[in-house]
This record gives C-alpha cells, structure tokens and sequence, in this order.
C-alpha cells in the first residue's frame, strides 16, 4: 500500500520536484536531519522531497518518505516553523499512525462480520455517515492531536523552538486554509482548535 502510494504521488508531481541541490531542497533536508537524530528512527531510510506547486501542505508516507510543497515555505517563514511542520509529519511515522488506522479498520470490519453473524444488519450502525463522522475523521484527529503533541518534543529535543508552532498556525489560520470547513467534518483539528492545543502545550 505504501509503494502504491509513492508511486500515485510521483506520478502526479514527480515533474515538480525540486533537485537535491535547490535551497529549498537543502533548507528542508537541513532541519529533517536535526529532528531524525532526536526521533529514535534514524534508522528509516528517510527521503524528503520538495514539490514546487502552491499547495499549503506537508504528507508523510509509510517507510519515510515526506513530501513538502513550496506553498508552505512562505507560512513556516525560517527553520523554528519549518521544524514545526516536519516535526509533526516524523510524528505520523514515530507513531506508525498509518498501521494504527489500518488496524482500527480492520477492528470495525470485524465487529461488521460479527453483527452479521448474529443476523443484525450492520448498516445500522456502519453506514456512511457514522462510519466517516463518528469513527474515521475522529480517529483521524486523533492522530493529528498525537503527532502535534509529538512534534513540540521533538522540536525541543532537536533544539528549535516549539513556541514558533503557534506561530505557523496563526499564519496558516490567516492564509484562509480550509476555512469554513466544520472540525467535526474534517480529518484535522480546525485551525483555532490547534492553536489554543499548543498554546497550552507550549506554556
């Protein structure tokens, strides 16, 4: 599954990513390096890509390989904000957060094909509505809140600063980002949810 998805990304922006030796290719790499010695899984084959397309965002794949589009660079604006985003996607893979959904998916297929083992039909309790609001997305936050928490340390173990963490949400807030989108509906914390989260994280 991680393979398969590599390759739909890099089959979508392998065209846009940026060499090895481009200064935005050199920044991220430089303030990845500093997070992976302090994260414990310096032993991953990590692999940082730089994608040169306006998207404000930042993803990480099962085995290492993390992808950053240029959109962020203007939010993170220096190495504190920029650890803050890299720190929160080696969080993802510290906590194996892409197995942990996958066993949690197993979990509920299982309790399917018990109700249905005992004649009760689970598309009362699993139809789309529950299963994507009341099951996946919070879930899905969840992880998000872990690996924002996980970021902070490893920001500080790393010797960047976790106060700037708030920062980058403020400007990512201010840029208008998934503005309008309801949490409840969504697979991350809303934006004022998150900055309130590591104010109080930070203190």
């Amino acid at each position: 599954m991680a393979r398969e998805a590599y390759s739909g990304v890099m089959a979508q922006f392998g065209h846009r990513i940026l060499p090895r030796h481009h200064p935005y290719t050199q920044f991220v790499s430089r303030v990845a390096k500093r997070l992976i010695r302090v994260s414990g899984m310096d032993n991953v084959a990590w692999e940082f890509y730089v994608i040169d397309s306006p998207e404000q965002n930042a993803f990480v794949l099962p085995g290492g390989k993390v992808f950053v589009f240029t959109g962020i660079l203007p939010v993170v604006e220096n190495e504190d904000g920029m650890a803050a985003v890299l720190g929160h996607e080696i969080s993802h893979q510290v906590a194996r957060h892409s197995s942990e959904r996958f066993s949690f998916e197993k979990v509920l297929l299982a309790i399917q094909f018990g109700l249905l083992f005992f004649g009760i039909d689970p598309r009362l309790f699993f139809n789309h509505l529950t299963m994507n609001l009341m099951m996946l997305k919070p879930f899905s936050r969840k992880c998000e809140r872990e690996a924002d928490t996980m970021g902070l340390e490893l920001m500080a173990q790393a010797c960047f600063d976790p106060t700037q963490a708030v920062n980058v949400w403020r400007r990512m807030e201010a840029s208008g980002t998934a503005r309008g989108i309801p949490e409840f509906a969504s697979t991350h914390p809303s934006h004022k949810n998150r900055i309130s989260y590591l104010q109080e994280k930070v203190r």
